[in-house]
């Protein structure tokens, strides 16, 4: 589950997830940010405009431009994750719309595991809840280096400069006990446009960034290349050709770090050495992969390698294990009980696992550990215990989002239960290098924090 910056085309990718309470106004807030970006297909907010007449609407309902699911627009709320793509003159965006029920709690996990970058959004008049809370303690957990505050509906509590200073005061002291290493907040009334794509007038005691400018100027770092090379295969390719008779690659999409030609390999979880005889990719043999790349590596030696095998440098190579303790986020219907077997899916490989243990349940509100639950539930996050019945090439989630995230599936029917962070214990802290963004003033570069490949 990576998070990282990307280039296209010569501008970079932003990966960013939005969160809010119900009724705090996110749906509007990205709606308008896509508007105002001038990134809604002109057949799509023809569809808006149709729906708003059917309500009985004077306009259109921007709300509408993310919540796209029937069950959604009937009820005026979130509830699957939205997926919007969209491109300004700076930079290329990849947005995820979550849920604000707390119900739909899980489905943040899922918008928020690749993001480089969290929006919260709260209303003014309530200021933080505790649903407020518990999305800036998922994205902690899921370690997303940076988190924007949009304090929305400022224009029901008159602009006033007091309200938006106690909130972002409040949400700054809880999400620095979490250690989310860079928060940045911003008033904004989005039904108006106020401070999203263009400054606000009525707001004029503010001279920060506007929710677009930050997404297009905030550094995104958390750049994987530097990290020891992680090369999942996914698929083995032997021609039968004649021409190709001796050829034998491994296809996969490098999580991390850089793979060279005549680098000393190992194949795990056999443990088998090897060299990088090869590299080739859509364009031809390269004598370098890195990081992102989809390419296919040819070794050296003549080895047993399938789907599910991980290729790494030798010198840095992951250690291997049957016993994974964890962090993980319940996003089944069923309950996860001791004893239960599962699948553990981990990159491209699956093996069978038994829980052995849940040694605690985290509550989000006072984010305290309660002891020994037996179980959890839908939207519970807590620590679990898993017995594989093969070794796996972990790494830490500290280290590696990509290498260090697993998921438990249900043997039975194959729908996923559980999402896993290998190693991860939750507590209150403090991250070194902690950055609080001062918000009448521009950002300017990234803060350190804790680097993640």
């Amino acid at each position: 589950m990576p998070g990282r910056t990307e280039q296209l085309g010569g501008t970079t990718l932003l990966r960013f997830a939005t969160a809010g309470s119900v009724d705090d106004g996110k749906s509007t807030l990205m709606g308008r940010l896509l508007h105002d970006a001038k990134s809604v297909p002109e057949d799509q907010w023809e569809a808006v405009e149709r729906s708003a007449a059917d309500r009985g609407q004077t306009s259109p309902d921007l709300a509408l431009l993310t919540d796209g699911l029937r069950a959604e627009r009937e009820q005026g709320i979130t509830i699957d994750v939205a997926y919007r793509y969209f491109t300004t003159t700076r930079r290329r965006f990849i947005l995820a719309d979550t849920p604000g029920h707390v119900q739909y709690t899980r489905n943040m996990v899922t918008g928020a595991s690749t993001a480089d970058l969290v929006l919260l959004v709260v209303d003014a008049r309530n200021g933080v809840v505790e649903q407020t809370r518990r999305h800036a303690a998922v994205a902690a957990l899921l370690r997303v280096p940076q988190m924007v505050l949009a304090v929305n509906k400022m224009d029901l509590v008159h602009h006033a400069e007091a309200v938006f200073t106690r909130i972002a005061k409040e949400f700054t002291e809880y999400a620095s006990e979490l250690g989310i290493p860079e928060i940045t907040a911003i008033p904004t009334a989005a039904l108006f446009g106020d401070n999203v794509a263009a400054p606000s007038a009525a707001m004029s005691w503010y001279d920060g960034p506007t929710v677009l400018e930050h997404l297009e100027t905030t550094p995104v770092g958390d750049d994987p290349t530097p990290c020891p090379a992680r090369f999942p295969v996914q698929y083995v390719i032997r021609p039968r050709s004649a021409e190709h008779a001796d050829y034998r690659g491994y296809a996969g999409r490098l999580t991390s770090g850089v793979l060279r030609v005549g680098e000393p390999v190992t194949v795990l979880p056999s443990g088998r050495p090897s060299v990088i005889a090869g590299i080739d990719s859509l364009r031809g043999p390269v004598d370098t992969a890195w990081t992102s790349q989809s390419v296919t590596l040819r070794l050296a030696d003549d080895l047993d390698v399938s789907r599910g095998d991980l290729i790494a440098p030798t010198a840095v190579a992951p250690h291997l294990t049957q016993d994974v303790t964890a962090t993980v986020c319940h996003v089944a219907d069923r309950p996860l009980t001791i004893g239960a077997r599962v699948l553990l899916k981990h990159t491209t490989r699956t093996v069978t696992a038994i829980v052995r243990d849940i040694p605690s349940r985290l509550a989000l509100d006072d984010l305290c550990e309660h002891p020994r639950p037996g179980r959890l539930v839908a939207n519970d996050i807590g620590r679990v215990v898993v017995r594989t019945a093969e070794p796996l090439a972990l790494d830490a989630y500290a280290d590696s989002r990509s290498t260090g995230s697993f998921l438990l599936i249900d043997p039975a029917d194959g729908a996923t239960l559980t999402a896993g962070m290998a190693g991860e214990a939750f507590t209150r802290r403090r991250a070194q290098g902690e950055r609080t963004v001062d918000r009448r003033r521009p950002t300017g570069s990234a803060g350190t924090g804790e680097e993640q490949c």
